[in-house]
């Protein structure tokens, strides 16, 4: 009876089959993932990773559950295409767990990405003294509304009733939900002692004689050649506060408005990575944002915040630590609303499990780092009562801890024991020790990569000789003399988010890392108290702006150089070698593909027959530079570039530096036309600390560079940042790398633990003091790693 159980047709299917995976770089793959099992994927950057896992399993896996819906339905849905490989068998549903950060709109906070802020909501709704209204009364997103009004009723006979409608919202009327009010700083609109037409507005775009100053200078409301400090009271509020009003000015009718809702509409309400250098700088000068005076910052009418459980408001509750507020909502017994409770702490729980409990429920969603948007987003799936799924994480261990990694690879390992096939890609050899199956990609990145370089257990990864198993046990040696330093960046009494009046002095000219455990305050000190002024170039790893249309080549700068050596080498126009100007294919606009839109279906992206997915106009491409096609060289790896452009009939000293910047930072994989919604996040870091190497800055701060890295790579990025320090720039790094904090000149410990119980030196030093204090949980897990 056994033997037939045993031999269940259902039960056969316990592999996901992948063969002849083209998507990417990939070159014919054929694998078999083990269901049930937790399978890491390694390789260097660039080796294909994300392109089988997150490209062609996961996509195709969505793909076939969104054409379960109804084409209604799918109308509303990204266009999915099949991805390139033969064969998928055994697919289970896949969850998908990345690091994109999460939306940075002023009224996205924990709470309500999580839906925790939902809970708290009808909690408060039900039980909060003096009673407010249903839960929306709680909801800082929503505003009270009140209207009244004739509508016309048919009962027999037409007749006109009165009616009135409220909606009772959270929203605070003041910030409108942001928590913050901006202040215009009126010196930095115009200079009082000149009048207007002597040239007083120093706002970008109303200098000069254009339509923005002849506006003011016409309008008749006040006298323009009398200074700004000589207006009367009514004057200045027509300058700054008048009313929209129609007028006629040199014969053409235009709408005078006050000068602050001018600028409120045309430049403060845009997003500021959108504007142009010029105005964003303007903007960050004239602008102060100060916590609503109104609500104190909580978001929340004067209502919501009245209505109190046992002392505590919703607005006290979500400034609570999340660890701190889940000990209260523990001690609530109130059986009316029981079910209620018991899901709230659950997802408290959660978060406190998952080592988040140091957050708020108010923290803005936008200032979560890559790691922590990733940790919240997989809250969602920990109490989740779904099992045999495909959960698929993409570097779950970014940004945290050595501390911290313990109890992630228990989540990991739990996920698999609820019967879930776990995938995670991965570079940290304390995860890829924990798996059931490795599939290590490479050997190389971009075009030298892609294909299977072994698979099977750890062990048989250690002695298999690939790249991944050479390195597996690397470990960086503490240096045997450090750098000494040539002045100090002194930061006094620092208090941004966690600190507790830090006091510290940041040596200059070595290397510094500052560390500490997930939540101890490393960000908040070094981009909140390193000043972000002149000669502090600081790279972060906020996502890159840019369309399917932006590459490397157009992010750094470097089609300029090489759009003028084609436009020189051939006598004509530099124009002609844009595939966003003149030399585009006129069939696809410069895009490459078509989208083809369905209407009610799934629309569809097709490679342009015409060009190819050259993206040029045929006539262009007879142009050549040093035997090649513009086409060509966008299509070339950054490494061929560099030689490319570096002599012979197509030498290029200005093509030349900027490759050899992004050589340095190893991105000499990726290929110059690669769209930029295509890179990982380490990806994109790098493209950005390439590009900022060039800047006069004396001091870099770089948040986690080795995000994304593979333990071969780290070497050279530790050779890049002793270049930086040795032609005598300063780097601060923060960093939890075991492999950074011992090549380190200096190290700056933070804690001893997260939230309010971080927020602390706990240890300044040179890391061989570290290593032989021990006094730290840095100092214990560097030394193990060191083996000292």
């Amino acid at each position: 009876m056994d033997d037939a159980i045993a031999q269940h047709a259902a039960d056969r299917h316990d592999v996901i089959r992948v063969h002849g995976a083209r998507e990417n770089n990939l070159k014919d793959v054929s694998v078999e993932i083990p269901k049930r099992r937790l399978t890491v994927f390694t390789g260097v950057s660039g080796s294909g990773k994300s392109s089988l896992v997150f490209d062609t399993i996961a996509a195709e896996s969505q793909r076939l559950i969104n054409e379960t819906y109804s084409a209604f339905v799918q109308g509303f849905m990204p266009s999915l295409s099949r991805p390139e490989v033969d064969v998928l068998d055994g697919l289970t549903t896949v969850i998908s767990v990345d690091q994109q950060r999460l939306g940075a709109d002023p009224r996205s906070t924990v709470g309500t990405v999580t839906d925790t802020n939902t809970l708290l909501r009808i909690l408060f709704s039900r039980l909060g003294t003096p009673h407010a209204g249903p839960p929306g009364a709680f909801a800082f997103n929503v505003p009270s509304v009140s209207a009244s009004g004739a509508i016309k009723v048919e009962r027999g006979a037409k007749k006109a009733e009165k009616v009135t409608f409220n909606r009772i919202g959270g929203m605070c009327p003041r910030c409108e939900g942001r928590g913050s009010v901006s202040d215009l700083d009126l010196t930095q609109l115009y200079d009082d002692t000149k009048s207007i037409n002597e040239g007083a507005f120093t706002i970008p775009g109303y200098t000069g004689g254009g339509w923005n100053s002849r506006l003011y200078a016409e309008s008749g409301f006040y006298d323009p050649d009398k200074p700004i400090r000589s207006f009367t009271q009514r004057e200045l509020h027509d300058l700054l506060h008048r009313e929209p009003t129609r007028m006629k000015i040199a014969g053409i009718n235009m709408t005078y408005e006050g000068l602050i809702p001018r600028l409120q509409k045309s430049m403060l309400s845009k997003d500021k990575e959108a504007m142009q250098p010029h105005i964003r700088a303007f903007v960050e000068r004239a602008v102060t944002f100060a916590a609503c005076p109104d609500c104190d910052g909580t978001r929340l009418a004067e209502h919501a915040r009245a209505s109190k459980i046992r002392g505590i408001s919703i607005a006290d509750a979500c400034r609570m630590e999340i660890r701190d507020l889940a000990d209260w909502v523990r001690a609530l017994d109130e059986p009316s609303v029981a079910p209620l409770l018991s899901s709230l702490r659950q997802s408290l729980d959660s978060f406190v499990e998952i080592g988040l409990g140091y957050l708020s429920l108010d923290r803005p969603a936008g200032t979560l780092s890559g790691g922590e948007a990733q940790r919240v987003k997989m809250i969602r799936h920990l109490g989740s009562s779904l099992t045999d799924v495909t959960y698929v994480f993409d570097e779950p261990t970014a940004g945290l801890h050595p501390h911290d990694i313990q109890r992630m690879n228990g989540l990991l390992l739990r996920l698999r024991d609820k019967g879930n096939t776990v995938l995670v890609v991965e570079h940290k050899p304390e995860v890829i020790a924990i798996a059931d199956h490795v599939v290590d990609l490479g050997p190389g990145a971009g075009t030298a990569g892609g294909t299977l370089c072994f698979e099977g257990t750890v062990e048989g990864l250690r002695a298999g000789g690939t790249l991944t198993g050479r390195h597996l046990d690397d470990r960086a040696a503490l240096k045997e003399s450090v750098r000494k330093p040539t002045g100090a960046l002194e930061i006094r009494d620092a208090r941004a988010h966690n600190l507790q009046g830090v006091d510290v002095d940041i040596p200059l000219g070595v290397l510094v890392v500052v560390t500490g455990v997930a939540g101890s305050g490393k960000s908040s000190l070094v981009h909140g108290s390193v000043p972000a002024g002149e000669g502090v170039v600081s790279v972060d790893q906020a996502p890159i702006r840019g369309s399917r249309r932006s590459n490397p080549a157009t992010y750094t700068g470097l089609l300029d150089p090489i759009r003028k050596a084609f436009a020189k080498a051939n006598g004509v126009k530099p124009a002609l070698f844009s595939a966003n100007s003149e030399g585009a294919c006129p069939t696809c606009n410069g895009a490459g593909v078509i989208y083809t839109d369905l209407a009610m279906m799934a629309g569809v992206a097709t490679t342009c027959e015409d060009c190819e997915g050259r993206r040029f106009d045929s006539s262009v491409l007879e142009y050549r530079l040093g035997g090649r096609d513009i086409s060509e060289v966008l299509a070339m790896p950054v490494s061929e570039a560099e030689e490319f452009f570096g002599e012979g009939e197509a030498r290029t000293p200005a093509a030349h530096r900027i490759l050899r910047n992004l050589a340095d930072v190893g991105l000499g994989y990726l290929t110059l036309g690669q769209p930029l919604t295509t890179l990982s996040g380490g990806e994109r870091q790098r493209l950005k600390l390439a590009t900022h190497m060039a800047d006069k800055g004396g001091v870099y701060v770089l948040d986690e560079p080795t995000t994304g890295l593979h333990l071969a790579d780290v070497e050279q990025l530790l050779g890049l940042l002793d270049r930086l320090v040795d032609s005598g720039k300063s780097v601060i790094v923060v960093e939890h790398h075991q492999a950074v904090m011992a090549h380190a000149d200096w190290i700056i410990d933070l804690g001893p633990g997260a939230g309010h119980d971080g927020g602390r030196v706990v240890f300044e030093g040179t890391p061989a003091e570290l290593v032989a204090g021990r006094s730290t949980v840095t100092g214990e897990h560097l030394a193990e790693y060191v083996r000292a």
